[in-house]
């Protein structure tokens, strides 16, 4: 043992000329204040990379947020059903407009068809198209009126059937020699009774 104490103690006097003390020092307080910077700087880098991911969750939580469907929202389903029941009345106000469209097509059809007729009729005259006696005419209307004319043999009218209001009926003759004015004042009043 004492041959490797002697050589132990000889190398540590050989390094005591190479170790320095003030450099060594001056080492280690380097290596101090690189360690302390070193982790300063690692320190910093974890805080800005906590701030980052705090910033990163609050963005994904608002992106969660934004991504979930509002109560207000319909679902895909009640969305879907909306949209077969709009386009259910979309056909039926399409199948509406054309029965409406076409109903307006028949007429204006027959529209124009009477507009014709009417320009027809308007310059149509119907009494020279028709020998119309007159004579034929007033007898119906007095006919209508209650007056009926009886002819005599003469072709000329004798006696005048009066029907009243009241539903009798009275006959005046022309025989009396009465005026025409006497002979109408008469027969309204008959008429009228």
């Amino acid at each position: 043992m004492s041959i490797d104490l002697k050589d132990t103690v000889k190398a540590i006097r050989e390094m005591i000329t190479i170790i320095d003390p003030e450099e060594d020092y001056l080492t280690i307080a380097a290596a101090e204040e690189q360690m302390n910077l070193t982790e300063e700087a690692r320190r910093k880098e974890l805080e800005e990379t906590h701030s980052k991911m705090r910033t990163l969750a609050r963005a994904l939580e608002a992106a969660r947020i934004s991504s979930t469907r509002p109560p207000t929202v319909p679902s895909a389903e009640q969305h879907t059903a909306t949209l077969n029941e709009l386009d259910q009345t979309r056909l039926s106000l399409v199948k509406a407009i054309n029965d409406a469209e076409s109903a307006s097509a028949t007429k204006e059809a027959e529209l124009a068809r009477l507009k014709e007729e009417i320009t027809m009729l308007e310059t149509s005259d119907p009494a020279a198209e028709h020998d119309l006696d007159a004579t034929a005419l007033r007898l119906a209307m007095y006919k209508n009126l209650g007056f009926e004319a009886v002819m005599g043999k003469d072709r000329r009218v004798s006696k005048m059937l009066v029907r009243a209001e009241s539903g009798d009926v009275h006959c005046v003759t022309f025989e009396d020699g009465k005026s025409d004015h006497e002979y109408a004042q008469l027969l309204w009043k008959l008429a009228s009774s």
